[in-house]
């Protein structure tokens, strides 16, 4: 079944776990990290791996982001993933959300603004991680924890 582009979140974090979310978070795969400048998943990135996080970029081709390795798929990556944060259209969550369960050391699962697939966030809770949907990594860290 496809899954509808305007979906409301019905599994989500509050502004408090969001907050902690990214103060614990060390390590982040982002699934979708566009090496285009102009793209917001490129922008996204870029201010994660400025702000200090261990960043894992996902991407079906090329080399290096930012002086990190870029992955092909989640499985790929052999150090711990704290965080998933994830710019790809909400069909392909549920895929997203098995990889991550088959992981298990992801603790949250992050569809970015636009981005919402109840079932998968459902199933990601259900295997124990916290989910935030439809919301901005980037935005959240600068109101929350500040630049």
């Amino acid at each position: 079944m496809e899954k509808v582009e305007c979906e409301f979140p019905r599994v989500n974090s509050n502004e408090a776990e969001v907050k902690r979310y990214l103060e614990e978070t060390r390590t982040i795969a982002v699934v979708g990290a566009s090496p285009n400048p102009t793209k917001d998943s490129h922008k996204v990135t870029k201010y994660l791996i400025e702000h200090g996080y261990d960043v894992f970029p996902i991407y079906p081709k090329g080399d290096d982001f930012y002086g990190r390795k870029v992955y092909r798929s989640l499985p790929e990556i052999d150090a711990k993933i704290d965080m998933v944060v994830i710019f790809r259209k909400p069909a392909a969550l549920d895929a997203i959300a098995d990889a991550c369960i088959a992981r298990g050391d992801v603790k949250v699962f992050w569809s970015q603004i636009g981005i919402v697939n109840n079932e998968a966030a459902e199933k990601a809770k259900a295997a124990g991680m916290n989910v935030v949907q439809n919301m901005c990594a980037m935005v959240e860290h600068r109101e929350l924890i500040g630049q």
